[in-house]
């Protein structure tokens, strides 16, 4: 790469993007090295602009034309030919196998239903839509890193999914959106639950040391499954957020033991 999509000015633009679009994966971005950035960055602006691209327009039409931008340009990463020159797409390329950017796929296709007001269809559409979102994402990083993408990584995936998802709640239902296929106090404790069980299940197995960076993003996931399970109607009211002394020390022990 090189002129305006060099490796320095392609990482501080990925940077930014996620900076002010996901600032909890920045700052786990930040906490490892420079060379596992370069990697994350990109894959974590991607999501970035895929997340809000069906939020910054009423209009259904242009939300999907947004969308199907990026379909168009995972494709291009996944044939292996020449890919548009973009900010994010030109450094994606670059960290990118075919096998997630056919994932990454797949969660452009999952963020088509925050355009819509549709309740999920049953408890298998959520599941879908937590693996195929936050579940890819999780898997795309590990396998950029030279890690193997397995059950231990779809298992962390899921916890990272339904904890990051309990958090949205609020929001997403000031939105009109309707989150949970079951809200009642018993289902979101059991969801939490499971999420703390496959956590568990995940550490147990563990990852290989080159993929450990891109775990260091779940460090606040059993706090907030916890915090939940414990309290289920704190998801409604938006309080599973940690507090933030003990939220920072809990980074920087993560990104230091690599104990995720």
């Amino acid at each position: 790469m090189s002129g305006e999509f060099g490796a320095d000015a392609a990482l501080d633009a990925c940077g930014d993007i996620v900076r002010r679009g996901d600032p909890e994966r920045f700052r786990a971005a930040m906490a490892v090295p420079v060379p596992a950035r370069r990697v994350l960055f990109p894959i974590y602006a991607m999501n970035v602009e895929v997340a809000r691209a069906p939020w910054v327009t009423a209009e259904s039409m242009i939300a999907e034309m947004r969308l199907q931008w990026w379909r168009d340009a995972l494709k291009e990463i996944a044939d292996g030919g020449q890919v548009r020159r973009h900010e994010v797409a030109t450094p994606l390329s670059g960290v990118l196998d075919r096998e997630s950017a056919t994932e990454l796929d797949e969660l452009v296709l999952a963020r088509r239903w925050d355009i819509y007001r549709e309740p999920f269809e049953d408890e298998a559409a959520f599941r879908r839509h937590l693996d195929h979102t936050a579940g890819h994402l999780l898997r795309a990083a590990v396998r950029s890193l030279g890690g193997e993408a397995g059950q231990a990584v779809r298992d962390a995936g899921f916890a990272q999914g339904v904890a990051a998802w309990f958090r949205a709640v609020p929001a997403l239902e000031a939105a009109g959106r309707i989150p949970l296929v079951d809200g009642r106090e018993g289902a979101v404790r059991a969801l939490a639950e499971e999420g703390l069980e496959r956590l568990t299940a995940a550490r147990r197995a563990g990852v290989a040391p080159a993929a450990r960076p891109a775990m260091v993003a779940l460090w606040q996931v059993e706090g907030v499954l916890r915090r939940a399970a414990r309290h289920p109607a704190r998801v409604k009211d938006g309080t599973l957020a940690p507090a933030p002394v003990a939220d920072q020390l809990g980074l920087m022990a993560t990104a230091l033991s690599g104990r995720w």
